[in-house]
């Protein structure tokens, strides 16, 4: 069978398909969102950077034990490119696979997917529960507090920002402000 470019629907179909934890829905979109973002600003295909965002996390609800392998299969048996498959493998590169990020989309996931956690969880414990009003500089002060949001790993922000060969404070910045872009639907507008 043929490979099949997904769309957008496509892709948030199979995401709500296999995922029914809300939480792990807004993180898809938000990492979608970053991902769109990054695309512009790097002159990457914003759909396809975009999609690989969205179901980045399909596994996640239903197989945590097969982080990537299981996405693999389903995206494989949807007969999706090679090029997708890969990148959404690649973000768990030295965790559940060894599949180094290598190209621009694939590095900017890998770095964009545990910040964007970490942005979406700062904003909810400020006073205006919005990302709207977030600034670099408070998420950098609960980056330092190890136990605000504990599973987040800081070490693969930190190698992400490398790979881009970012500053951390310029990739705090540029998630933000692609996490802005779907405030409302991500719950993070608040009242900013």
């Amino acid at each position: 069978m043929k490979e099949k470019i997904p769309t957008r629907d496509n892709a948030l179909k199979l995401l709500k398909e296999y995922t029914k934890t809300e939480s792990l829905i807004k993180h898809g979109l938000a990492v979608e969102a970053v991902m769109r973002h990054f695309a512009r600003a790097r002159g990457g295909d914003e759909e396809k950077w975009g999609i690989v965002g969205l179901v980045h996390d399909l596994d996640w609800d239903q197989f945590p034990e097969e982080h990537c392998k299981k996405t693999e299969e389903i995206l494989r048996q949807n007969y999706w490119p090679e090029e997708y498959i890969r990148a959404v493998i690649s973000h768990g590169w030295g965790i559940c696979t060894d599949i180094k990020p290598e190209t621009d989309m694939e590095q900017v996931l890998y770095a964009v997917d545990e910040l964007t956690g970490l942005v979406t969880t700062a904003a909810l414990v400020r006073p205006s529960k919005s990302v709207m009003d977030l600034e670099v500089k408070s998420v950098k002060k609960k980056w330092k507090d190890k136990s605000f949001a504990a599973k987040i790993d800081r070490s693969i922000i930190n190698r992400g920002a490398e790979m881009l060969s970012m500053d951390r404070s310029e990739l705090i910045s540029e998630t933000i402000l692609g996490m802005r872009e779907i405030a409302e639907e991500l719950g993070l507008k608040g009242n900013a």
